[in-house]
């Protein structure tokens, strides 16, 4: 592709994700990704995988369940990855059971609204399936309360097609910040969610119901041997198996879901800030992809990196 293509072709998906994106504000939906969630049975070993990736991990507390506790990756735009897992070794968890028993890692996403009765509302007259909003809360180690409210849409776990919402009740730093030197890095945050779908038809239409979509655009992905639908005004990039292999293989095993996680980088392709491989890197949709060497719970990398867009 000629570089005069490619700039054309990325200011005409500015020109849609803008026309969008103020659709999405108009109904008070406008979505930005807060956290996404990683799920395996052993904490210390998550956190040591990201460690070892450049990315820096800091212990976020237990759960006021009193069953999971999580460490975060926070970024300087706000958004940040979750690692979550039992305080006990195969106990039942209230969320995202299977892929903490069986070590599923990407399972989950959610946005951040401002008014999230208000958005819980709109989406229960859309015709989704709303749970909530309830409130949750945690502790950090050094003994600061972090509360929050959630709200559930769809089926199935919580964030694994529809993102979940979030709304802070205690300030948003206490419940997140920058970790380590991510402050100053040149990645700005999560860029875009990759979920796995058994009928893309299916997941393009429950995504215009909740949130306006609009056409996606269509394309393929050898990374992951899918095809794909993404939406100039969503953070999500919907990818429905080939055929047989590891996605229907991972379907097949935890539902739809997460996939991969996309972290928007502003600096140069020569000179990331985190351990990627070469030797995985590929695309998805017309965006090249730089995996990190991330690999653990699940055996194969899940967090890339791409070009963030303007």
């Amino acid at each position: 592709m000629s570089q005069s293509v490619a700039m054309r072709r990325r200011r005409r998906h500015r020109s849609r994700r803008n026309v969008f994106a103020r659709r999405l504000r108009r109904l008070g939906m406008e979505l930005r990704i807060d956290h996404v969630t990683v799920a395996g049975r052993d904490l210390d070993r998550l956190v040591d995988a990201f460690d070892d990736a450049g990315l820096p991990v800091e212990y976020g507390g237990r759960h006021s369940n009193g069953v999971t506790h999580m460490a975060i990756v926070g970024f300087r735009d706000g958004s940040y990855i979750e690692l979550i897992s039992t305080l006990e070794p195969d106990a039942e968890s209230p969320w995202w059971d299977v892929p903490i028993r069986e070590g599923g890692g990407p399972c989950a996403w959610a946005v951040d609204v401002d008014d999230i009765e208000g958005a819980s509302d709109d989406l229960r007259d859309r015709g989704v399936r709303v749970d909530g909003p309830s409130q949750y809360e945690r502790t950090r180690e050094d003994g600061a309360l972090v509360e929050w409210d959630l709200t559930y849409l769809g089926e199935g776990d919580p964030g694994s097609t529809l993102p979940f919402l979030i709304s802070d009740r205690t300030p948003r730093t206490r419940r997140v910040q920058p970790t380590g030197d991510l402050a100053s890095s040149s990645i700005v945050g999560i860029d875009t969610v990759v979920l796995g779908v058994a009928d893309l038809d299916a997941a393009v239409a429950r995504f215009e119901t909740a949130f306006d979509s609009g056409d996606p655009t269509m394309g393929e992905s050898d990374d992951i041997d899918a095809v794909t639908a993404s939406f100039p005004a969503l953070p999500v990039v919907l990818a429905e198996p080939r055929g047989d292999g590891l996605l229907a293989d991972r379907l097949a095993a935890f539902g739809p879901r997460p996939i991969a996680y996309l972290l928007g980088d502003e600096g140069s392709g020569d000179d990331r800030p985190v351990e990627t491989d070469d030797r995985t890197a590929g695309s998805i949709g017309d965006r090249r992809v730089e995996w990190l060497t991330v690999t653990h719970p699940i055996g194969r990398p899940y967090v890339g990196v791409v070009d963030a867009e303007p």
